[in-house]
């Protein structure tokens, strides 16, 4: 039975004891002298949740263990007896064995994937019946439970809300939990890491060259400094010169001066920037400002100028986070009351001098969290540096050299052919846990800025 056929049979079970309970609790809510504390609606809601919640929840855990039940079924049948011992080979085979199971595809590059096929689909269909009938049992067995526990003093509100915040607390876990893999996941692999390079080596080091590695000085080849400076250079300085006047500026006009109808129009193409894809923007960089940006080095007299120049990617990104500066600006300074406004012009100050002096410092929290923001968003891009930035690290002020970013890198590193286990591909991932702390850094200075100039209005 396939994934959807089993959804939309617990649902069914799920519709008809909504409606039993609702018919059954309907009955007794209109017999003279019996009050209950839930309305119908409450007492079949609360039985389509109990018809619900066992099944769905198992069929997510046997998701998570079939594959490896099935798995050791193929493994036992007579087909399985040719395999090589443990390793690759024998990983590949079985992989591309239920590649061709899922799929249907006829061929295959293995012989022996193609005969354990079979063997895969047998499985597969068998614990496919196996769990579409535990499932269906939970259902109606849960169900019929609930059903029979719908009698007037039932508190079936209370029991729905609960099940209600049950479900929101899981969902609001779920970001939290990811957040905890992904950080394991880093802290793990970078343990690795750094049991082969040391921490000193990898974060002091000005030399980054991971394509010659000397397996009796790993950590020599491996200096990171060069990334996180071409990160910041890019991310931090250029882009953030380029967005924050540029997106302060724009709401400041919005918010202060801007005709009604001016700002019904401008407002949403601005952050239309927000909606256009990485790869355009890095598309945009490398095809057209990479390019003038060269021609404009060497027409003031740099040489040197590169089309992989830090300058085109930084003005690209700048562009890119400016509807970040500017849509969260433009909240804050709409937010500061009206009061503070017309009090200040009221006392003589022109408009210009109440912008500045009254409602930007007002709006400040709002402000430096939206750049904050803005260039937590910077320095983690990676499509524009990918297509726009230099794959060499350097160490230099000159915005026209070429430079490279710690995510430019992530992309290097994962995308070549060496060993997982190789420094070259474990620096990816601590790479990834120092953007990761960089981040995280950033955003706790954010709320710090907050709470120090945060000011209550009434």
């Amino acid at each position: 039975m396939s994934a959807p056929t089993l959804l939309l049979l617990i649902l069914g079970l799920a519709l008809i004891g909504w409606l039993a309970a609702r018919t059954r609790a309907a009955a007794f809510a209109t017999r003279p002298g019996q009050r209950s504390p839930a309305l119908p609606g409450h007492h079949a809601t609360f039985v389509a949740l109990c018809t619900l919640a066992p099944a769905l929840l198992f069929v997510a855990l046997w998701t998570t263990i079939s594959p490896a039940l099935v798995t050791d079924r193929v493994l036992a049948s007579p087909a399985a007896a040719q395999l090589p011992p443990s390793g690759f080979e024998r990983a590949s085979i079985l992989s591309e064995a239920r590649s061709l199971s899922d799929h249907g595809l006829g061929a295959a590059f293995h012989p022996l994937a193609a005969r354990l096929a079979p063997a895969y689909d047998e499985a597969q269909g068998h614990y496919d019946a196996l769990a579409a009938g535990i499932a269906l049992l939970l259902a109606f067995g849960s169900g019929a439970a609930a059903w029979l526990r719908v009698r007037p003093g039932l508190r079936a509100r209370r029991h729905v809300e609960r099940g209600v915040m049950a479900l929101l607390l899981a969902a609001s876990l779920i970001a939290i939990l990811t957040t905890a893999g992904i950080f394991l996941s880093l802290v793990l692999e970078s343990w690795r890491f750094f049991q082969l390079v040391p921490v000193g080596d990898f974060l002091t080091g000005t030399h980054w060259s991971p394509q010659v590695i000397d397996p009796a000085d790993p950590g020599g080849t491996l200096g990171a400094v060069p990334l996180f400076w071409g990160t910041f250079f890019i991310g931090a300085v250029i882009a953030t010169a380029v967005a924050v006047p540029l997106g302060l500026m724009s709401a400041i006009y919005l918010t202060q001066y801007a005709a009604p109808r001016t700002r019904r129009w401008v407002k949403p193409v601005i952050e239309v920037l927000a909606g256009v894809p990485t790869v355009v923007y890095g598309y945009f960089a490398a095809l057209t400002v990479a390019p003038a940006v060269r021609q404009l080095g060497v027409a003031i007299g740099i040489e040197s100028a590169s089309s992989e120049s830090a300058l085109a990617a930084g003005l690209v990104m700048g562009m890119m986070i400016i509807p970040f500066v500017s849509s969260i600006a433009d909240d804050s300074l709409a937010a500061v009351p009206a009061g503070m406004r017309d009090g200040s012009l009221a006392v003589g100050a022109t408009l210009s001098e109440t912008v500045t002096r009254v409602i930007v410092p007002a709006a400040l929290p709002g402000v430096v969290g939206g750049i904050l923001l803005a260039v937590s968003r910077a320095i983690g891009e990676t499509m524009i540096v990918v297509m726009a930035a230099s794959g060499i690290a350097t160490l230099t002020l000159n915005p026209f050299a070429p430079a490279t970013t710690v995510t430019k890198q992530i992309v290097d590193l994962l995308t070549g052919e060496a060993e997982f286990d190789s420094a070259k591909t474990l620096a990816a991932f601590a790479l990834g846990l120092t953007l990761f702390l960089i981040t995280l850094l950033l955003n706790i200075i954010a709320l710090g800025v907050v709470k120090r100039y945060r000011e209550a209005y009434e």
